[in-house]
């Protein structure tokens, strides 16, 4: 199996039509955990952000300006560009570090965000619920 990429699975999760549990089963492995500035969410509180965002979200474009990958470890440098159900624009940089296993889905994610445009409520949008 191919190893999943960051840019894959946000199109997928967020801008996708696939049932959300199907997304998230294809890129992320059950026991995924994920740090977004400073706050662990495990893979329940992970599900609800992305149910969040499905539904606050109308458009979300991803830009990878660096990625790496070493077997188990990746890491990525994007931006996202979002646009919400509002029609507010909300761009973020993020730094992103995490782990995939053998079948190549997350297991581990920690990230921190960079607002690059948007309202001061938007900068909670990576842990938003």
């Amino acid at each position: 199996m191919m190893a999943a990429d960051i840019k894959t699975a946000l199109n997928d999760l967020i801008g996708g039509s696939d049932p959300l549990e199907d997304v998230i089963a294809r890129h992320f492995a059950p026991n995924y955990r994920q740090r977004t500035n400073g706050i662990w969410d495990d893979f329940a509180g992970f599900k609800e952000h992305i149910a969040y965002l499905r539904d606050a979200v109308r458009r979300i474009d991803v830009t990878v300006l660096d990625e790496v990958t070493d077997n188990e470890q990746y890491s990525s440098r994007h931006v996202v560009d979002i646009v919400k159900t509002d029609g507010s624009l909300v761009q973020q940089e993020v730094y992103l570090f995490g782990e995939q296993n053998v079948d190549g889905k997350f297991t581990r994610v920690e990230e921190v965000t960079m607002m690059l445009e948007g309202t001061e409520s938007d900068r909670g949008l990576g842990n938003a619920r």
